[in-house]
């Protein structure tokens, strides 16, 4: 029982510490710039030793880009059941992953979002980090279908999912994250219908058709 709240207690001691190192780097980033903040300056603000800084992030980048929530997104990923169809099981996939994004606080901080689009350094690392989450995703994908991940319909596939999900998770942030979701997973159902192009208002039958 000793240990259990021991446990529990460091847990929360930890929980402590890697908040504070994140809001005291979001306010420096803010404030001077993402380059011109260092790890020291982080440390400091935060209350941390340089040495304890690095037992939480590997880096300056980290402390912004990481979410945490990898065994989260496994787990709900675990949780879908098997029969739906690609477009289904994306969709599910996609819906699970926005969930836990904006029941997390720090992953839908819009502060924290905000800086993301306006650094290039940390658009760049974003988009480095989606990429992995992607490549866990496919990898998930290939087990859930059956198809091998060097498939060229199952990499086509994910090729166009990740596609619309860097375009609209990179445009301008919303701070009502429904938003995006909405449009995310509208553009999941135009790639299912083969992307229909809207009929121009006004044009005759035949320009129609065309």
């Amino acid at each position: 029982m000793q240990c259990t709240t021991g446990g529990g207690v460091r847990a929360q001691k930890k929980a402590r510490t890697r908040a504070a190192i994140r809001a005291a780097a979001l306010e420096l980033f803010t404030r001077q710039g993402f380059s011109s903040t260092t790890v020291e300056q982080i440390a400091h603000a935060s209350g941390v030793s340089h040495t304890t800084f690095f037992r939480y992030f590997t880096s300056k980048e980290q402390v912004i880009i990481g979410d945490d929530l990898r065994a989260e997104r496994e787990a709900t990923f675990a949780a879908i059941p098997p029969g739906l169809n690609h477009f289904d099981l994306v969709r599910r996939m996609v819906t699970g992953m926005y969930e836990l994004g904006i029941a997390d606080e720090w992953v839908a901080n819009y502060d924290r979002i905000a800086l993301i689009h306006a650094d290039p350094h940390l658009r760049y690392s974003s988009q480095v980090e989606t990429e992995r989450i992607i490549s866990e995703a496919t990898e998930f994908i290939a087990d859930y279908t059956g198809v091998p991940t060097t498939d060229l319909h199952l990499r086509a596939f994910v090729a166009a999912i990740s596609g619309v999900m860097f375009y609209i998770a990179h445009a301008e942030p919303q701070a009502d994250h429904a938003v995006g979701m909405a449009e995310l997973l509208e553009a999941i159902d135009l790639l299912e219908q083969g992307l229909p192009m809207p009929t121009k208002q006004g044009s005759d039958e035949t320009h129609d058709r065309i």
